[in-house]
């Protein structure tokens, strides 16, 4: 617009562009007109002679914009245009088929000027800011689109991770839950402990999604799965060269983490060295790159986690004890599964639901044995065992209930209770163990009635009273299925 103005002698050169969201031709470069101006310069599509333009997609030339009634001068820009000889060129700028805005330029009234090479000129111009615009446009919207994504995944992580959302309602989990919230708010440090999968990085995240960082980062620093070489580098981030392969600077994890929260999983297979650097960051609050100069501040609340005994690592020298008691500001130890049964049918369920929606899948319950076989197993691997348990039941079964024979066989073995000593199951015992199972469902559905247990079964009352005994099934229970 400057060009034109220096070169062509084409004044107060504007772009006016369709805002996408409220369909208003907004004012976005004016040469020559202030900033007030150009908020004052707002039409709608169709409105004076820009909204013409971009209404109908054709160029317009107003030789004498003092005899323009059409004319609305809405910026206040030319002062009295009664006393001005000035012509006004307006293009519109066009993506494809879409006229997505307009250009417009002044010029003094003189009958030598060809407005038809004018308008050319225009045109072309035209064309080129059109492809910006487009671009623009096309950039903006993804930004917005990425934002809301941001933003709805934002919220449904508080949602997931809110504590009224996690799963438990035994008494050694209200006393999780409630140390959660009480923690939450505040800056200390948290030691999560307990064995492998009994959600301490969910316990972590529900810190992080209920405490005043939540619209701040959470970063997950797995301290076991990252090499001994690589893992100072990975939290604390290093310069240009400070070692082979450095070829950029890199930033660390504590870095990402700004504002937020760091969960550093399985902190007691830290190594060494990097527990001295970890001290300094949480008695300092700040570090340095590997290779930098340059102390970095930083303001990150840590998260910890191990299943290991650390207070046995710190006698065997493994575990800086400075750093335990740094750590250990809050503990909180997770249960393992078997010491809170009450919660494994919620979970069971929980799973349930969730894998049945993924899979697009109408499970709604699980049958009475196969309950029974749920809660009876010792789950050495905890909840992690019990949702993939789970995902696996829900991807075999192709009825409306989960069964016992849907589950793994490591749960429908006698043996899976260690010491038991007791042999492996036979075909025999795989066979009663699905006709007790039919029995229990027909007797649920029937609320106990065995006649009618026993047609639903298409079989004879004698015969499911000949079952009942021989199970120990005691149809009394059947009666309030609630």
């Amino acid at each position: 617009m400057e060009i034109l103005a220096a070169r062509m002698g084409m004044s107060r050169g504007t772009v006016t562009i369709v805002n996408p969201r409220t369909g208003a031709l907004e004012i976005e470069v004016a040469h020559g007109l202030s900033a007030e101006a150009r908020r004052r310069g707002r039409y709608r599509i169709g409105e004076g002679i820009t909204g013409q333009v971009v209404a109908t997609g054709k160029p317009l030339v107003v030789p004498r914009i003092s005899e323009e009634p059409r004319f609305l001068n809405r910026t206040r820009s030319r002062g009295d245009l009664h006393r001005k000889d000035i012509s006004f060129l307006c293009v519109p700028i066009q993506a494809g088929r879409e006229t997505i805005g307009a250009l417009s330029v002044d010029r003094l009234f003189d009958g030598t000027v060809s407005f038809e090479e004018d308008l050319r000129l225009l045109t072309i111009i035209s064309g080129l800011v059109a492809q910006t615009v487009s671009r623009l446009q096309a950039i903006n919207a993804e930004r917005e689109q990425l934002l809301s994504e941001n933003l709805t995944l934002r919220r449904a992580l508080e949602e997931k991770y809110g504590l009224d959302n996690l799963v438990g309602k035994s008494s050694r989990m209200v006393e999780v839950f409630e140390m959660i919230h009480r923690v939450a708010g505040s800056t200390a440090t948290v030691l999560l402990r307990g064995e492998s999968g009994t959600g301490k990085s969910m316990a972590a995240r529900a810190i992080h999604f209920n405490s005043p960082r939540k619209d701040r980062p959470f970063v997950t620093v797995s301290c076991s799965a990252l090499p001994e070489t690589l893992i100072e580098s990975e939290l604390f981030g290093h310069e240009r060269g400070a070692f082979t392969g450095a070829t950029a600077r890199k930033p660390g994890r504590f870095e990402q983490a700004e504002g937020g929260t760091i969960f550093l999983d399985e902190i007691g297979e830290l190594p060494h060295n990097v527990q001295v650097k970890l001290l300094h960051v949480i008695q300092e609050r700040e570090f340095q790159r590997l290779g930098g100069a340059r102390p970095i501040r930083c303001d990150v609340r840590i998260v910890a986690a191990t299943n290991k005994n650390l207070e046995e690592a710190v006698a065997a020298g493994q575990f800086r004890e400075d750093l335990y008691y740094r750590l250990n500001v809050f503990p909180i130890y997770l249960p393992p599964l078997r010491e809170r049964r009450t919660d494994i049918l919620l979970l069971a369920e929980h799973f349930l639901a969730q894998f049945a929606r993924e899979n697009e899948k109408a499970i709604h319950r699980i049958s009475s044995p196969a309950i029974d076989l749920l809660v009876q197993y010792h789950w050495p691997g905890n909840v992690r065992e019990l949702q993939n348990c789970m995902e696996r039941a829900v991807l075999v079964c192709d009825e409306d209930v989960i069964r016992a024979r849907h589950l793994p066989p490591t749960l429908q073995t006698a043996a899976s209770a260690p010491g038991s000593g007791r042999r492996a199951p036979s075909l025999a015992d795989a066979v009663a163990a699905f006709e007790k199972e039919l029995i229990e469902e027909a007797l649920k559905e029937s609320r106990g009635n065995q006649t009618r247990a026993a047609a639903l079964l298409d079989t004879s009352l004698r015969i499911i009273n000949y079952k009942i005994h021989k199970y120990g099934i005691d149809p009394s229970r059947f009666k309030n299925p609630a």
